[in-house]
């Protein structure tokens, strides 16, 4: 049995001066639309999820409700103020927690980024990988049997993509 992870860096956020503080941005147009891509893809690649771990603000919140709604499975969803601006280590240190078979984690750059970059054992071809712009999303594998056991540079790179790659 091996673990599933998915990792995701939140949808494009509006930068309007009518939002009060950075925490409570909300997603723009282009950042909606990015989630009724990326939705639907993970949904036809069967890429479903248990467990979702999502940092607290807004835009992260906003990210995983639209991209849910094109999800069959049914997945518990935890919203952490700890992920909010996160680092690798701290996301790394939520994951490990974890005790179902597949998770995915909603976060924001640089932590989630560097979290992808960290814990693949060779970075898939795509471009924009090591960038992580908004909303990339990265399946990746662990031959591991409890997320506890998973170590950086030891995941498989199943799928990266950017909402660019579905909507240009």
């Amino acid at each position: 049995m091996s673990l599933r992870l998915i990792l995701m860096r939140h949808a494009k956020s509006d930068w309007s001066d009518d939002v009060p503080s950075d925490h409570e941005r909300i997603l723009n147009q282009r950042g909606r639309d990015a989630c009724d891509a990326i939705g639907p893809w993970l949904a036809d690649h069967n890429y479903e999820t248990d467990l979702t771990l999502c940092s607290d603000a807004a835009r992260t919140r906003e990210t995983w409700q639209r991209v849910s709604e094109h999800l069959k499975g049914a997945h518990d969803l935890k919203v952490l103020p700890q992920l909010y601006l996160a680092s690798a280590t701290t996301l790394l240190n939520e994951i490990r927690t974890c005790g179902q078979q597949s998770v995915t984690v909603v976060a924001h750059n640089p932590g989630i980024g560097n979290l992808a970059n960290g814990l693949v054992t060779s970075p898939p071809s795509h471009s924009r990988f090591v960038a992580f712009p908004t909303l990339s999303t990265l399946i990746v594998e662990f031959p591991n049997t409890t997320w506890a056991e998973i170590e950086p540079r030891s995941g498989q790179v199943i799928d990266f993509i950017v909402p660019r790659d579905l909507t240009d």
